[in-house]
């Protein structure tokens, strides 16, 4: 088994979808609900099968912060990646191969939008570094 991060974009990746274009705050509340729901059965789904790891739905508001020397981290408002580049939220699954990392990717990728169909959003796949890499010597 090995982990992967499942990384849901704000209309990230290499081309938009025509139903991924529009925000998901002008949609409407039950589709918002749908959409929530459908999470829910993807969770249920992949702890069924004994994949599921954690999850969470990410606000768009943060902060930066980085070392500015001792005592003194700055933190700032921004600058803020473009709205297309924040992620919306994440997933954690512990899975058998990356083919099964890429499907589980594909279904929460159909979770519906507006006018219930299917987001087709992208969805980023990064499997967890199992070793550190080696020094230069």
């Amino acid at each position: 088994m090995a982990k992967y991060l499942m990384l849901k974009h704000y209309r990230g990746g290499p081309e938009q979808r025509p139903n991924a274009v529009q925000p998901m705050d002008r949609w409407t509340p039950q589709e918002v609900s749908d959409h929530i729901a459908f999470m829910d059965h993807v969770i249920d789904v992949l702890t069924e099968r004994g994949e599921f790891v954690d999850a969470q739905a990410l606000s768009p508001e943060g902060t930066f912060v980085r070392f500015d020397g001792e005592g003194r981290p700055p933190v700032t408002d921004g600058p803020f990646a473009e709205t297309k580049d924040v992620i919306a939220g994440w997933m954690i699954i512990d899975v058998d191969s990356t083919e099964r990392a890429h499907e589980a990717a594909a279904f929460l990728s159909s979770a519906p939008g507006p006018g219930g169909l299917p987001l087709e959003e992208w969805i980023e796949v990064r499997p967890f570094l199992q070793d550190a890499p080696a020094g230069a010597e």
